[in-house]
């Protein structure tokens, strides 16, 4: 089972991460976009990376904006499966 990071690594992490959040299990993010379909190349974006790490997140949309929220259950926190996906969505979204 992986690990739960402590709240340190979390904060240290969030610092370099603008728009990330920390709900106390949870990493989140707003993301917003000029269109509906610009929305949806996202979505399918974040889909190819949660199949490709085989960790999932919680998707909600809403028209031009995404609300990604991710967390380990079995760790009941966050872990580094968690940044290894945020930072991988960052990456994805810095080239459009």
């Amino acid at each position: 089972m992986a690990e739960k990071l402590n709240e340190e690594s979390i904060r240290g992490w969030l610092r370099d991460r603008p728009g990330w959040k920390h709900d106390g299990k949870h990493l989140l993010k707003v993301f917003r976009f000029p269109t509906f379909r610009n929305t949806i190349v996202f979505v399918n974006r974040v889909a190819s990376i949660a199949d490709d790490l085989n960790h999932h997140p919680d998707i909600d949309i809403r028209y031009d904006k995404v609300r990604l929220s991710v967390t380990t259950k079995e760790a009941k926190g966050i872990t580094q499966k968690d940044i290894d996906f945020a930072d991988r969505v960052e990456y994805a979204t810095s080239a459009r």
